[in-house]
């Protein structure tokens, strides 16, 4: 009889061509996704004399350094010639080596993470790569994403394979019901504070649970963007009819014969009942809250009807020291309520909440309010912002005065021209809080959509459940 396999092994099994090691691998890769950022494995390539193995199979994708107002200019319109130029040449690089492009004037334009899923590029059993560390979205289809860099983006290009070391297996089950207001991000923010940045390191996480089971595909998504975020290599959540649902008629799934195919081989993806794991983290979902960010690393986070903690208290004595220098840097003081911190700005956007789903939920806080400090609303893609007007979710925005805007990684990043100014608060509903991630100078408080509008209509960290019925 054969040994029970988790869904990790499985992918691996159905994508290695040989191996070099016990546990390297060379993978044949389903996708390939690019940024603006590897332009030099394009150019070595391009010095080699060779070409793009399988250029149907890489993606490219205007997202990181484009402007999110102002684009009826083109690339014209980007202030930065940095930018423009690394804009420009993911368009050159494009039209020479014949990939997918999906440039600033693209209807399907949008961030990589969120355009893959929704175009139906993402299917169970894949292996996706791509040249941003987030690219671990893909697991929330039962695919095994990971980032890699510009050398291993070049090796992609000229083979369609990766090497990749086969990493320990994780599994962490939420049990229960998530309460009202607690969403896919607080969810990942709770289970990073408890096992630190660091807690997942070198991991390959397979969420399970009738919580997670119980998320939407957008919000699956989500836990598995921040899982990058614990250190692991890469996330995965088991495909279930929600995965069926999610793909069905989206222009890159299979249709006719071969869904049915699809389906069958999808199911057999799941990890088997007597598969094991080389580590274990249990959750009670039905006991966390809204979560927050205080310091400048993600595991430095607490419930919002909590105070900051001091670190006087913390154990660990690297963690300690971590948390008395972003107390300073974040301009913070042991014992302050979350609930009194004053916000300067809020945004939302990023490839972990600019989802259909996401844009719902913050709308259902700022409904009939009017925001107290500058918010900005920035859609994952062009399709999620022609949804969102489809459904008056940016009049409601508007009317609250948030700034509704076009696609791309905006504020996340810090690298487009949305930027947090010096000392300023900015509640944001992306995935990384490190000292000048938004700006130099900026403090990033790390919230839900909801928690995000909730800190846009108070001027402060306020709890969102306030704010939402039943």
């Amino acid at each position: 009889m054969a040994s029970a396999k988790t869904m990790l092994q499985k992918v691996l099994d159905l994508h290695t061509v040989t191996q070099r090691a016990e546990d390297e691998l060379l993978l044949y890769v389903d996708y390939n996704v690019v940024h603006e950022g590897p332009f030099y494995a394009f150019d070595g390539l391009a010095r080699e004399g060779r070409k793009v193995m399988r250029p149907s199979q890489t993606v490219g994708f205007a997202d990181h350094y484009v402007p999110t107002v102002g684009r009826k200019l083109g690339t014209a319109g980007i202030a930065d010639p940095e930018a423009r130029s690394m804009v420009e040449r993911l368009q050159q690089n494009a039209e020479r080596t014949g990939i997918l492009h999906f440039g600033m004037a693209d209807p399907q334009q949008g961030i990589m993470h969120v355009v893959v899923p929704e175009l139906g590029m993402a299917h169970p059993g894949m292996v996706i790569v791509g040249s941003d560390s987030h690219t671990c979205t893909n697991g929330a289809f039962g695919a095994l994403g990971f980032g890699v860099g510009a050398s291993q983006i070049k090796h992609v290009l000229a083979t369609q394979t990766i090497w990749f070391r086969k990493p320990p297996t994780l599994r962490i089950t939420v049990s229960g019901d998530l309460g009202r207001g607690v969403s896919a991000k607080d969810l990942a923010l709770a289970i990073i504070s408890r096992i630190g940045v660091a807690g997942g390191s070198g991991y390959a996480i397979e969420y399970a649970g009738d919580a997670v089971r119980s998320l939407a595909m957008e919000s699956r998504m989500t836990l598995c963007n921040m899982t990058i975020e614990m250190g692991a290599r890469a996330g995965m959540i088991a495909p279930d009819e929600k995965t069926r649902d999610y793909l069905q008629d989206r222009p890159y799934a299979p249709s006719g014969e071969a869904w049915g195919q699809a389906l069958s081989f999808w199911q057999s993806l799941r990890s088997d009942d007597e598969a094991r794991f080389d580590a274990q983290v249990d959750v009670d979902g039905s006991e966390l809250q809204p979560m927050v960010t205080w310091g400048t690393c993600q595991d430095e986070a607490s419930a919002v009807s909590a105070s900051i903690p001091d670190p006087r208290a913390i154990t660990d004595p690297a963690r300690r020291a971590r948390a008395e220098h972003a107390l300073v840097y974040m301009g913070l003081k042991p014992g302050t309520p979350i609930r009194d911190i004053k916000i300067d700005r809020v945004f939302i956007g990023s490839c972990t909440n600019a989802r259909l789903e996401d844009l719902r939920d913050a709308a259902a806080v700022a409904r009939g309010k009017m925001a107290r400090i500058p918010a900005i609303v920035v859609p994952g893609s062009m399709s999620v912002k022609r949804a969102a007007e489809a459904e008056g979710l940016h009049e409601v925005f508007l009317g609250a005065g948030f700034e509704w805007r076009d696609a791309g990684c905006s504020m996340c990043t810090g690298s487009n021209g949305d930027l947090v100014p010096a000392g300023e608060r900015c509640a944001s509903t992306s995935n990384r809080n490190m000292e000048g991630r938004q700006g130099k100078g900026s403090r990033t408080h790390l919230v839900s959509p909801a928690m995000a509008a909730a800190a846009a209509i108070t001027g402060r960290l306020a709890d969102a459940r306030d704010f939402i019925g039943n």
